[in-house]
């Protein structure tokens, strides 16, 4: 019974990291068998150590391993209880008490000789990488690798070592040799059998590509980690918060914020004082970026304390950075350039850039221009040695952002200049990397300081032309890259459709009386597969078409019209006018006067469109507000004729057809310059498909709005009814060069993606229409909210409409408010009635729009995007 119980003592060990579970009742029934042995008994107390600590119980873990330490002490069974003191090493070092497991590391090495030495020689150096020393640990995984060849070889052990030396050459920056390290581990795990053991190797995969910027790859890389721990039982360790810091780099900051918060809480029940820091650290970066000092701070101390005890001066050097960047006084210029000296001693370069520009910063506004210029100049040293091929998008555009101020330091404005479009270049290669919309979008957010700074220094020499131009470098540049399809598109189609069908179950519950939560859960574990899945989709190559726009091409394509653009500073709302050949600047007002105002015109529209009782004082104050916005917005220009409007903010929002001065007037509305000009210019296509005419369900008069438009179209498409679903209709808009769906639109402020027309079988989404090869030439969307957009930083949208223009339509008209569906078959028929003549979206738009009652939310709620 004895060698029986040891065997499944073995055999537990064997599976401990892979198959908890089994480990543990294998130990159990080695413990069972013993008897009086006690080797058994050691072995079966590792086993149960290394299973808790594959699955996050690490007090549970050290408590076992002791106990087989124990055992095996009092038994004279050094070899045993070395293991042992090899095992809880990893244990300790966790939970912040790395000098105690290099002391039980010294303690075992005795007793230990081939490949049992060679495993303790890779747990000296798990230590070290816990700790920060990725230098020693690299040449400590070298040392067991040597000693394993030396002892004739163990490939999953070999595997082992490979794939912890990984996450040392990782953070060394030798991602080839990371990779090949990982790929040798995978070859090995998966010739064992050992699923458990690969999902380390696609977790540090993730952090590969997360270093080298590739965040598709990352996220890919992180789910298929998450799903190969769940699929093992394993705890993922780190994975949360290596996560968050990804999301984080493209800006997702709620998201981010979100997952930190959760990994601090799950690594404080776990006593995993290691984790916890990295843990901290996220959530106090994702609290400084979204505004919460207090927090951030609070955060950043708790771990800077944490990391010293735990003798691990790398994280106590970011940690300390973030406190530091969070506080709210004035920043200390010697305080500053501690935290970057301690930045740099530990790799964390993209910081102490950030460190040295900020302490720069502080020395021009208190007007010390030689300390900033040894800052700024310090910046050139810091990044000199770091290759080309292992400069992030966010370190070179910090260093392009020092230098611009280092020129400025010197009363070189121009160069400043020069480096800003460099930095805002460099972003914009990392946005074209990214595939999935979300991640561009929110990605644009990095450019804000350069573009700031472009747009102040124009200001400052009064250069209309150059505030254009800098406004434009900033605004919207995700739309203008073509959308890219996730890599496993069938899955992403069929998730699609799964959500569908999760939406059109739980509105039927909802409509029997049934308990909707089960389907809620449903419907939400759908969506982010959803999310996940597209934002694994690799991105596409920046080239010189996707620049700005050039002012003679704009000029050249508005002909008569006018382009109106507008951009807030410190508060103030100003207009970029281009017309007649000439670029001038207008200073209007507050932003705060427009959005309060906008905010009352907006209140006032639905009333109108919701409520007859209330009809007569929400049209009084739709009219007051209306004519206070022209005034501020409009007036002030002086303009005539046809106009393109590239907003800015939540004028977004603002249904300009309300205002006095715009009636009947042919008005295209634009998320930037560029944009509206691709639309302009844009060549129609060789061949397009027939006109499309889409009828949802729920909307009495859709079908007969639809039926009636078909009808004067000859060769149209028409779906009404059961043909209206989703894959039928995506297959007729694929190309269409006009379509017309009448339905019940959503906009998801939760998440615009999921912006929404419902049809037959459920929603037609933001992430359905980008599944589209080519879309719509033309597309009127006569629904409520449809064109909605959530706005982020650089002005850049999500939602139904900026999804179609940025795909390349030419133009769309949608409602930004809520309008009564019988009020809009009118518009609709008119507006129709007049494209059909020869007018263009817009003109055909203001004519009918002009025929209908004044004040008609269906007659004002309507806008034309794009290159009407």
């Amino acid at each position: 019974m004895t060698d029986q119980a040891v065997r499944a003592a073995l055999a537990a060990v064997d599976v401990a990291y892979t198959e908890p579970v089994r480990a543990r009742r294998l130990a159990a029934r080695a413990v069972a068998d013993a008897g009086d042995d006690p080797e058994p008994v050691a072995i079966a107390e590792r086993a149960l150590g290394m299973a808790r600590t594959a699955t996050g119980d690490l007090d549970a873990a050290e408590a076992h391993f002791r106990a087989a330490i124990a055992h095996a002490d009092r038994a004279g069974l050094r070899f045993r209880a070395g293991e042992a003191r090899g095992s809880i090493a990893y244990v300790l070092a966790l939970t912040g008490r790395s000098a105690e497991a290099l002391r039980e590391i010294d303690l075992a090495e005795p007793a230990l000789h081939g490949v049992p030495h060679a495993r303790l020689l890779m747990q000296r150096a798990l230590v070290h990488t816990e700790a920060g020393r990725f230098a020693a640990a690299a040449d400590g995984y070298g040392a067991a690798l040597a000693a394993l060849a030396r002892a004739g070889g163990d490939a999953v052990l070999e595997g082992d070592i490979r794939n912890n030396r990984s996450t040392a050459r990782i953070r060394l920056r030798d991602w080839p040799g990371a990779e090949d390290d990982l790929a040798r581990a995978e070859a090995a795990y998966d010739a064992a059998g050992h699923l458990g053991k690969t999902a380390p190797i696609y977790h540090n995969r993730g952090l590969a590509a997360a270093a080298r910027g590739d965040v598709p790859a990352a996220l890919a890389a992180f789910d298929e980690a998450a799903d190969r721990y769940r699929r093992s039982g394993r705890d993922p360790n780190q994975l949360p918060a290596d996560r968050a810091e990804v999301l984080l780099s493209v800006l997702l900051v709620s998201e981010a914020r979100r997952a930190a918060e959760d990994a601090v809480v799950h690594y404080a029940a776990q006593r995993n004082a290691i984790d916890l820091v990295q843990a901290r650290v996220v959530l106090a970066r994702a609290a400084l970026l979204s505004g919460d000092r207090h927090t951030a701070v609070a955060e950043a101390l708790l771990a800077k304390r944490a990391a010293q005890r735990q003798q691990r001066p790398a994280w106590a050097a970011l940690a300390g950075y973030l406190a530091f960047r969070a506080a709210p006084a004035t920043p200390d210029i010697r305080a500053g350039r501690r935290v970057a000296v301690a930045l740099v001693a530990a790799g964390w370069l993209v910081e102490a850039v950030d460190a040295r520009l900020v302490v720069a910063r502080a020395a021009l506004d208190q007007g010390r221009p030689a300390v900033a210029r040894r800052e700024l100049a310090a910046v050139r040293g810091l990044t000199a040695g770091v290759a080309g091929r292992h400069r992030t998008a966010e370190l070179r555009a910090r260093v392009h952002h020092a230098q611009a101020l280092l020129h400025l330091a010197e009363g070189d404005p121009a160069g400043a200049e020069r480096s800003l479009r460099a930095g805002l270049r460099a972003l914009d290669e990392f946005r074209a990397n990214l595939g999935a919309t979300e991640l561009r979008v929110h990605a644009s957010g990095h450019g804000g300081e350069l573009a700031d700074l472009g747009v102040r220094l124009a200001f400052a020499r009064g250069d209309a032309r150059a505030v254009l131009g800098w406004t434009e470098r900033s605004r919207a540049r995700a739309a203008v890259l073509p959308p890219a399809r996730p890599s496993d598109d069938d899955a992403f189609a069929r998730d699609l459709a799964e959500l569908r069908q999760a939406v059109a179950d739980h509105a039927a519950a909802v409509a029997g009386g049934d308990d909707p939560a089960p389907l809620l859960r449903r419907q939400a574990t759908l969506e982010d597969s959803v999310r996940r899945r597209a934002r694994r989709a690799g991105g596409t190559t920046w080239i010189g078409t996707h620049e700005p726009v050039r002012l003679s091409a704009l000029r050249a394509a508005l002909g008569p019209a006018t382009l109106v653009e507008y951009l807030a500073l410190d508060g103030v709302l100003h207009a970029a006018v281009v017309t007649g050949g000439r670029v001038t600047l207008h200073r209007l007002g507050a932003v705060a006067e427009a959005e309060n105002h906008l905010a009352a015109l907006r209140h006032g529209l639905r009333r109108l469109a919701h409520s007859s009782r209330t009809a007569a004082a929400a049209a009084t104050l739709v009219e007051h507000k209306a004519k206070q916005l022209d005034a501020l917005l409009l007036h002030p220009l002086r303009l005539d004729g046809p106009l393109v409007i590239v907003p800015t903010g939540t004028l977004h929002a603002l249904p300009w057809p309300a205002l006095p001065s715009l009636t009947g007037r042919p008005v295209c509305v634009a998320p930037s310059a560029t944009l509206w000009h691709r639309a302009a210019t844009a060549a129609p296509a060789a061949t397009a498909g027939p006109a499309v005419f889409v009828a949802g369900p729920g909307l009495p008069h859709a079908t007969a709005e639809v039926t009636a438009l078909a009808r004067a179209t000859p060769g149209a498409r028409r779906f009404t009814r059961q043909s209206s679903d989703v894959e039928s209709v995506l297959g007729a808009l694929d190309g269409a060069g006009l379509a017309h769906l009448a339905a019940h639109g959503s906009f998801r402020a939760d998440n615009p993606l999921f912006s929404a027309l419902r049809l037959i079988d459920g929603p037609l989404t933001v992430y359905d229409l980008e599944r589209l090869r080519r879309p719509p030439r033309h597309v009127v969307l006569s629904a409520c909210d449809s064109g909605l957009q959530a706005i982020r930083p650089g002005d850049e949208l999500l939602g139904l409409a900026a999804a179609l223009l940025g795909m390349g339509a030419t133009s769309l008209v949608a409602a930004v408010v809520p309008v009564p569906d019988e009020a809009t078959r009118p518009l609709m028929l008119r507006m129709h009635r007049h494209l059909r003549a020869g007018a263009r979206p817009a003109e055909a738009l203001a004519r009918a729009q002009q025929e209908l009652v004044p004040g008609d939310p269906a007659a004002v709620g309507f806008v034309c995007y794009g290159a009407g």
